[in-house]
């Protein structure tokens, strides 16, 4: 052996030995874990949002439940690209004046997160959308249909929202009294902030020139103790349809008040107020089952009541996590279907932000991405955005309640109406 061919053997040998000491080969593989930007250790990822656990929309709090319960799911089966999510959820009380000071902690504490993820509320979200943007902090998924935050996206490249906007839902209860004949004559009842007003906006865009059907509305503050005084003006009106426009709390007091009035319109529901709980509430607040018989809303995540799904995947997934980790959590409420719905869209484009990602990585995964395997949305129900969209969910069908069966029912196929919500 020459002292050159020696030499190379040696090299050799010490580049092999190299090699195996990290675990892989010449060829590229799975990039070591690091903590690739704020938020983001080798092992964890941080997600943090605001939610009503307490006040007049506490309803809503179980959604933040129910979406944990899906990420401890998948904490436990290989976390996302190798780590884990912490998701950390405070509780602001459906309050902006709380909001603020919650999502500063969240953003700028001593455990930063990457991302705030399922902030709930229009009037909360709105009070921290520009100090999101300003600190580029995602703001993703909001937990609010308001149209803005869909249609606002070159204005906040940061903030995303997922749910069917509310405007879109008002065009198809607007689609569906086109339908009836003779034309109805409606009220309407909706909460006094841009959340009520983007639902009457819309149903009266989707109106169009018979937007004069509608004869009279009444607006409410949030927290307002009763609804006696616009229920009485609403009815006075002669209507014989009623929408509602309203967080689940107030919704129950409409349907109550209108019950002890004797009034016997047709109600329409909001699908954020419309859970067969709340329905369920408000049957046993009136002591009868003709009170809510008949209501109308939209759906369009999976109704764990429907026998149709009894052997469903994606249903058996919901209850085995639900089981596991939110045994407290009503199967029955669709706001846990949503909870986990919208976190297995986050779970998804985290793993497309890559193996170590970005705030930039994220909102690159955010602006493209196509999801038609959500299992817990409904069949054909898909959710995707595009750098020029980010109408995440515009499809919704059409759901009736029965009082006997103690669920809804489907009215026909989805209706999406992607391209025709307009802002503002």
């Amino acid at each position: 052996m020459t002292g050159i061919s020696a030499l190379k053997r040696i090299v050799l040998i010490l580049v092999a030995v190299a090699v195996a000491a990290c675990g892989g080969s010449t060829s590229s593989g799975p990039a070591a874990k690091t903590a690739s930007d704020v938020g983001i250790t080798a092992s964890q990822i941080n997600l943090g949002g605001t939610i009503a656990l307490s006040g007049p929309a506490a309803a809503y709090g179980t959604i933040a439940k129910a979406s944990n319960a899906y990420f401890q799911y998948v904490n436990d089966n290989g976390g996302v690209n190798g780590r884990k999510i912490k998701y950390n959820f405070l509780d602001d009380s459906y309050n902006p004046a709380q909001t603020v000071p919650l999502t500063k902690q969240l953003v700028e504490g001593s455990d930063p997160v990457f991302a705030m993820f399922g902030g709930l509320g229009t009037q909360a979200q709105v009070s921290v959308e520009p100090y999101l943007n300003a600190k580029k902090v995602p703001q993703v998924f909001v937990a609010t249909g308001a149209t803005q935050f869909s249609a606002q996206k070159d204005k906040y490249p940061y903030t995303f929202g997922w749910q069917p906007t509310y405007q879109g839902e008002a065009l198809i209860y607007a689609k569906a009294l086109l339908k009836v004949s003779p034309a109805p004559r409606v009220a309407v009842i909706y909460q006094n902030d841009d959340y009520g007003q983007d639902y009457l906006a819309g149903l009266k865009k989707g109106l169009g020139s018979q937007a004069s059907m509608i004869v009279a509305t009444q607006s409410n503050d949030v927290g307002a103790p009763d609804v006696k005084s616009q229920v009485t003006t609403l009815k006075a009106s002669g209507a014989d349809t009623l929408m509602v426009f309203e967080t689940p709390s107030p919704a129950i007091k409409s349907i109550f008040t209108v019950a002890a009035y004797g009034w016997h319109p047709t109600i329409y529901l909001n699908t954020v107020a419309a859970p067969v709980p709340y329905v369920r509430a408000a049957q046993a607040a009136t002591k009868s089952a003709a009170a809510v018989d008949g209501i109308l809303s939209v759906s369009y995540v999976k109704d764990a009541l429907d026998p149709a799904n009894a052997s469903d995947s994606g249903l058996a997934l919901y209850k085995t996590a639900m089981g596991k980790y939110y045994p407290d959590g009503k199967i029955e409420d669709s706001f846990n279907m949503y909870g986990m719905a919208v976190a297995f869209t986050m779970v998804d484009v985290l793993k497309k932000a890559g193996d170590n990602p970005t705030r930039a990585s994220l909102l690159s995964a955010l602006n493209s991405f196509d999801e038609t395997d959500n299992p817990f949305l409904a069949k054909g129900v898909e959710a995707k955005n595009s750098s020029g969209d980010h109408f995440t969910i515009t499809q919704e069908a059409l759901i009736k309640y029965d009082a006997a069966q103690g669920r809804y029912l489907p009215q026909g196929d989805l209706i999406d109406v992607r391209g025709k919500i307009t802002y503002p």
